[in-house]
């Protein structure tokens, strides 16, 4: 229980101020109804836990990158992080688009979420194509790089994992797979779409390959304190671009459950909180190097929410589905990883069991 409030006691606090938070937007927009209350409060739960169902993936990898950080990098990004996470791509992010779109400041684009969501929700979903356009090309090239990573030695389903590994080998395979995919999606777009969605899809892998070169290029060449704190500061370039491909989805899915951005902003932002937790508990507790295939199944989650992202385009995917895909991938992956250790710990015991007496008195020795 200790261990439990440990990670996640910051977050049920969190949940709790956020709900009774959301009763009360839920009361004033209802003119003091009750119900309404009630319902906008079950509502901000449904958000934060298809926040945390959309996001687990992406507490695995930002806990895989955390573990080359320096404590102090680390600590920026939980709490720096944190704020931008929440308020600046919950919040600030859809008043940032309804106002380019409707050409307003950011004080009239809240002053319209507040007084006329349906509107305010009307903008944000016309945007919808060049958002999932967008966030899918960065989060595939974020799951390409992983499986075509020639230095990449632990497969988990080998069948798949090795040629992708092979075919690393080609400079900028990925790169050149995901234009293509890009290219081959836009022409069964709408002709009035088909620009827009090219346009974002190439600024999404425009914008992978500045972080990721950035990230590369800070990358620290010794133990030198200075170059680590260098490295650290990438990858937190890294992980805030990535973190916020990850809240596209959820954002502009939200607004389907509501139009009332205050409530969005409340659930999603609690489950991002939980995703911090969670993330901070898979460092201390070393979950990464004891389920060796749970990263696996992360960037199998990242490519499958990619997919989703830009089969949006064409059909509405709910987001109950695609959190149910990722977790899913993340689940069996756990599992497998618990097979591996138990099947390593048996071969261990039977390689125990058959040497020789003479062999054990001597190790004995």
């Amino acid at each position: 229980m200790s261990k439990t409030w440990k990670f996640f006691g910051s977050s049920i606090w969190v949940t709790v101020l956020g709900l009774f938070a959301a009763c009360g937007v839920g009361y004033y927009y209802s003119n003091g109804d009750w119900k309404a209350a009630a319902s906008a409060t079950f509502i901000a739960a449904v958000l934060s836990v298809l926040e945390v169902s959309l996001s687990f993936d992406n507490a695995v990898v930002n806990a895989k990158v955390l573990n080359r950080m320096t404590p102090l990098w680390r600590h920026r990004f939980l709490t720096w992080g944190m704020l931008i996470a929440v308020f600046g791509m919950r919040l600030v992010f859809p008043l940032l688009i309804v106002g380019v779109v409707a050409h307003l400041n950011p004080w009239d684009a809240l002053r319209l979420a507040a007084s006329e969501p349906a509107e305010y929700a009307r903008i944000m979903m016309s945007v919808h194509t060049e958002i999932a356009a967008f966030g899918g090309a960065f989060l595939l090239m974020v799951a390409l790089k992983y499986f075509f990573d020639v230095g990449k030695e632990v497969h988990w389903i080998n069948i798949i994992e090795q040629p992708l590994t092979r075919l690393g080998r080609m400079n900028a395979i990925e790169l050149g797979l995901a234009m293509i995919l890009i290219y081959v999606i836009s022409l069964s777009l709408p002709a009035e779409d088909t620009r827009d969605f090219l346009v974002s899809g190439m600024m999404g892998l425009v914008t992978f390959i500045a972080v990721d070169g950035i990230s590369a290029l800070l990358d620290a060449p010794s133990e030198a304190v200075a170059d680590a704190h260098r490295a650290s500061a990438g990858m937190f370039l890294y992980l805030e671009v990535l973190d916020a491909s990850f809240s596209f989805d959820g954002v502009v899915g939200a607004f389907a459950i509501t139009h009332n951005l205050f409530i969005i902003a409340i659930g999603l932002g609690i489950g991002a909180m939980f995703v911090r937790s969670l993330t901070i508990m898979l460092v201390d507790m070393g979950t990464l190097a004891e389920f060796r295939y749970l990263e696996h199944g992360a960037f199998y989650a990242i490519g499958a929410l990619a997919a989703m992202m830009f089969l949006g385009t064409f059909v509405h995917v709910s987001e109950v589905i695609t959190g149910l895909i990722g977790a899913g991938f993340i689940a069996l992956a756990f599992w497998s990883s618990i097979r591996h250790n138990r099947m390593e710990h048996s071969a261990e015991l039977a390689k125990s069991a058959g040497q020789s007496p003479k062999a054990k008195t001597a190790q004995k020795h």
